[in-house]
């Protein structure tokens, strides 16, 4: 009964991300002062998230997954080279108004470590690998995202952005994290207790995620009520990453002749990003740059809704199970 009610929880997790959304909105839009209450515990919140997410990953199998070369560096290779350009070209679109692109650049060039394993699962992909490669891909993108935004913006922003908020995000968010999650399974290797605890652990990345997506949304809608011109400017151009990143994620992953599982995890780190772990760094900007969190959380909302397609469509129709799916070099 246990396992089931498990079971239950995670194939209707869609369902609960969209009460948590719906019930952010009426927080955030009725009771606009709590948001700076709900501001404080993002980090602390981000970082249960994050821990009870890397427990759903056998760590034996995470090692394994770290000597796989060729995927690491088509992640980074998707998320570093490809995705700047993408970007990029998608904000010509954008009005060229610094508080705007900032907000856009911050969020689309980084690449997410926390729920696309869960979507990556969902798939049916390779979860371990999008694990394995998540610390990689957090300290690659702390030392790039300065300069694409000096590349793309200019030297003025890129000295508003310090390392030490990205520094204490990684640290609080990924390294602490993952290490209790470590530490959690040697535990249940040899006590009981241990072993009953993990178990306990697997109710929570479903709730965890909805108290997430709560906690950043009610935290930060009270800053787009007054700016909705501004912001719906972003939507088509992150709807435009949505639907461009699989298809060149699935090319990539053809033409490097990776398996299905392989081939739908590097589809999911490319298209995912990064918006509730950057938005701490969002939230540390310039006054004159407020509004920046705002286009943060709106690509959070944005993609969210993405990822109930993309689940579907990926597995479904981009990367069918079918072994003739995936082209082959060899």
């Amino acid at each position: 009964m246990t396992r089931l009610s498990k079971q239950w929880i995670q194939h209707n997790q869609v369902g609960v991300y969209a009460i948590a959304v719906l019930f952010a909105i009426w927080v955030g839009l009725g009771l606009p002062s709590a948001g700076s209450l709900l501001e404080l515990v993002i980090n602390p919140v981000l970082a249960v998230l994050l821990y009870v997410t890397f427990l759903e990953i056998p760590f034996v199998r995470i090692r394994r997954a770290f000597r796989n070369r060729r995927f690491m560096a088509a992640a980074l290779g998707m998320n570093f080279v490809i995705v700047p350009v993408v970007v990029f070209g998608l904000t010509r679109f954008l009005p060229q108004e610094p508080v705007i692109l900032v907000g856009a650049f911050m969020v689309l060039l980084t690449p997410c470590i926390d729920y696309v394993i869960t979507f990556t699962d969902l798939a049916d992909g390779d979860a371990e690998q999008i694990t394995a490669a998540t610390p990689a891909l957090m300290l690659v993108q702390l030392l790039l995202l300065p300069m694409y935004l000096w590349l793309f913006m200019g030297q003025q922003v890129a000295e508003f952005i310090e390392a030490g908020p990205f520094i204490e995000a990684f640290v609080v968010i990924i390294a602490l994290p993952l290490t209790l999650a470590w530490a959690t399974e040697l535990w249940a290797d040899r006590s009981e207790r241990g072993e009953q605890w993990q178990d306990t652990m697997e109710w929570f990345p479903v709730p965890m995620m909805g108290i997430t997506l709560f906690v950043v949304i009610a935290s930060q809608l009270p800053r787009v009520q007054d700016s909705i011109e501004q912001i719906a400017a972003v939507v088509p151009v992150y709807v435009a990453f949505l639907v461009i990143m699989p298809l060149l994620g699935r090319l990539a992953a053809g033409l490097l002749g990776m398996d299905v599982g392989e081939s739908r995890a590097l589809v999911f780190t490319s298209v995912t990003r990064n918006s509730l772990v950057i938005l701490p760094l969002a939230l540390a900007l310039p006054s004159e740059y407020a509004l920046a969190p705002a286009v943060v959380v709106t690509q959070t909302l944005v993609e969210l809704t993405g990822m109930v397609v993309l689940t579907r469509v990926v597995p479904g129709w981009l990367l069918p199970d079918a072994p003739s799916s995936i082209p082959s070099n060899t």
